[in-house]
């Protein structure tokens, strides 16, 4: 692969478990790994000297930045790291992954890991049935993914087809 290097990265604001985060988020992600960590060389409000203050990762090829910045702000809905996942093995790992030890499961797709930090677990496929010249077919897997929590490949396959699909889903 290409090595990008950008100007602008992402930085997720910790309370202090930047490295932690930054250790699971690469071990579930082919193409990531921790780059640099940087320890404070002062005592900070969000710490002692020589506690790690910046964790610099590479995730699925997105430099991120983890900042251990105390307990001042937290992560919300209103952004979220998105994971376009090839098959329903991939969303189902990521999934039980993300949601365990504390994660939350949302709807369409969306869940918050134990950090707080949202994400998006979205099958390629399914934007490829949204965007379909199939219009009919598009808005009945949209329909049956917003009655959904983790996304159910095969379900949105068959309300594309115009099948019945459980209510379950």
């Amino acid at each position: 692969m290409t090595k990008v290097n950008s100007k602008v990265n992402t930085c997720l604001w910790f309370d202090h478990k930047a490295e932690e985060a930054a250790k699971f988020y690469v071990s579930l992600i082919p193409d990531s790994r921790i780059d640099a960590v940087h320890r404070s060389p002062a005592d900070t409000p969000s710490g002692p000297a020589g506690m790690v203050l910046l964790v610099d990762f590479t995730l699925g090829g997105h430099k991120l930045q983890g900042l251990n910045g105390g307990p001042d702000f937290k992560f919300s809905e209103a952004i979220s790291l998105v994971i376009e996942c090839e098959d329903q093995a991939e969303v189902d790992r990521l999934w039980a992954a993300l949601t365990k030890d504390g994660g939350e499961p949302g709807p369409c797709g969306w869940l918050k890991d134990r950090f707080g930090l949202s994400w998006q677990i979205a099958p390629r496929e399914l934007q490829e049935m949204f965007d379909s010249p199939d219009k009919e077919g598009g808005r009945r897997a949209m329909e049956a993914m917003l009655k959904m929590s983790k996304i159910d490949i095969e379900a949105c396959r068959r309300a594309f087809r115009g099948e019945t699909v459980p209510t379950s889903a």
